[in-house]
Parts: C-alpha cells; sequence; structure tokens
C-alpha cells in the first residue's frame, strides 16, 4: 500500500451481497465499469485491433470457452473424440477438486441442465438458427480450445471471416504481452465490449462482465444462449432442420432486444444487470 499507493483485494467479488442500498449498487457499477481503465499499452493495441475489426464493417464477438481446464472445471466434455474425452476423464480423475460444483450429477445430467459450454458445432447451429449470415464477421475472444484448430472447424467452414487477436495483430505486437493471460483477456474485453453484437459460449467473470458494460455503455446488443431450454432440441436427431431453426430463434427472440433487466431473480448481480439500478441519475 505504501509503495503504489493501491490496495488489491482479490477473491472477493464473489462474495459481496447482491442486494445492497441503490447508492451503493450505483457505486458497484462505477468501479466495474466507468472507472474502468486499461494501462495505455493495453487499450491502445485492444483499440487498434476493434478498428481493425471494424474497418469491414459490423462484427459479432463470441467468447468461446473451449480451454481444457474449462472442461475439466465444469465436469462436461468436448464433443470431439474419444480421444479428448480420455484426456478431460483422466485430468478429473487426477484432481477431483477441480470440479467446481454438483459433482454428483452425469455429464448427460449437467449438459440438459445448461452447465455445459457449448462446442463449436452447437455454436455454429446457434448462429445459423440466430440467422447469421454466412459472411457474418465474427471475432472469436478466449483461449486456445483443447484440440486447437481442429476443434473450431464447425465454425471456419460456415463462417470463413473468423478472427481471433492474433489474426488481426501485426508481427511482434502481441510480443510484449506472451505468456500474460490476464493481459491476452483484456485485449478480449476491449475487442468484445466494442462489438455490434456479443454472445458468450458460456458463463463466467469475463463474460458477465462484458455482458453488464455494454447494458451501462447505452444498451449494445448481447444475445445469452438460452442452453437450459434450447440442448433437449440439439440433441433431439429427429428434428428437421427447419424446424430446429425456429424453435431456437423463438426462444432468443426477447433476448435479441434490450438488455434484461435485474429482478430478485437468485443470482442477478447488477454488475451482469446493470438495468435499471446504475442507469437513474
Amino acid at each position: 500500500m505504501r509503495r503504489e499507493g493501491v490496495l488489491l483485494l482479490r477473491g472477493l467479488d464473489s462474495r459481496l451481497s447482491k442486494d445492497l442500498p441503490s447508492d451503493l449498487q450505483k457505486l458497484r457499477c462505477k468501479v466495474a465499469f466507468h472507472a474502468l481503465r486499461f494501462a495505455p499499452p493495453i487499450f491502445e493495441l485492444g483499440k487498434k485491433i476493434t478498428e481493425r475489426m471494424r474497418s469491414k464493417g459490423p462484427y459479432l464477438a463470441l467468447h468461446l470457452r473451449m480451454e481444457k481446464d474449462v472442461w475439466v472445471r465444469t465436469g462436461c466434455l468436448p464433443g470431439l473424440s474419444s480421444k479428448y474425452d480420455e484426456i478431460i476423464y483422466n485430468e478429473r480423475k487426477l484432481r477431483p477438486e477441480l470440479l467446481t460444483s454438483r459433482s454428483n450429477m452425469t455429464y448427460h445430467d449437467r449438459k440438459l441442465a445448461g452447465l455445459c459450454p457449448l462446442n463449436a458445432v452447437e455454436v455454429t447451429r446457434l448462429l445459423k438458427a440466430l440467422r447469421a449470415p454466412k459472411n457474418a464477421r465474427i471475432f472469436w475472444a478466449g483461449g486456445d480450445p483443447l484440440g486447437g484448430k481442429e476443434a473450431l472447424l464447425p465454425l471456419t467452414k460456415e463462417y470463413p471471416h473468423f478472427y481471433n487477436k492474433q489474426d488481426l495483430a501485426l508481427p511482434g505486437e502481441l510480443e510484449p504481452f506472451a505468456g500474460k493471460a490476464s493481459i491476452m483477456a483484456a485485449l478480449d474485453y476491449i475487442v468484445s465490449e466494442n462489438s455490434d453484437v456479443f454472445m458468450p459460449s458460456h458463463g463466467g467473470n469475463m463474460g458477465h462482465a462484458i455482458q453488464g458494460h455494454r447494458a451501462y455503455a447505452g444498451h449494445k446488443k448481447t444475445i445469452t444462449p438460452n442452453k437450459r431450454q434450447m440442448l433437449s432440441y440439439f440433441l433431439n436427431p429427429l428434428l428437421p432442420e427447419n424446424k430446429f431453426n425456429q424453435i431456437i430463434f423463438d426462444l432468443h427472440r426477447d433476448s435479441m432486444g434490450q438488455p434484461a433487466i435485474r429482478t430478485s431473480k437468485a443470482g442477478r448481480d447488477v454488475t451482469k444487470y446493470p438495468i435499471p439500478e446504475c442507469m437513474r441519475n
């Protein structure tokens, strides 16, 4: 504190009450969004990557959660092959403490309950059902997926204008930040927050913060996959594609409009749902 003039408290965000007086809720929003400042080198590079993405028109930012540790922690499987399923099973067996919650649920139960990240096949089908055109420009945020580029093939085949920060950065631009995961995530945050549409494939602090920030900044469109209701249709091979697309589109019709309002529903943190408290003077 004496050396830097700043006191950093880690790991307290999930322990703060979600039911605070109105003035404190507003303060939380101002701290989370209005007061948020990235270091100049990070902000400048994030702005450059955003401008390159924007240079050819509107774009969708897609936050993918397909990293190895995500599959391990959620108790889910990546849907690639038995080889990758075995990798996840073995890692989970060696480190059972990584499984975050509900260890009594089977993988299938987790899937149907909407607790699993969407894999590339599911994200592709969702985007098609939501009528994203084949020439849509997509920026994907997130760490390297388990399976590498092979895991992304369903998306890149259907949506060839598919980029991440490595694709858009000039030679040498990312080198100063190599191995610094938090800075790489900050770049993803900047480009995603400035997108025309944002969609996360799974929950998580970063996706929640971007959703709230976009609402706070002016009702920017965010689409939250309704996994709990839609996964049973994904798992039904007998459902015709046109009927599947209409069902999925109807399930998301409301979320493609105005941002969701914070209610008394459990878990509705004001930083994810800043409306209406944080939009008042």
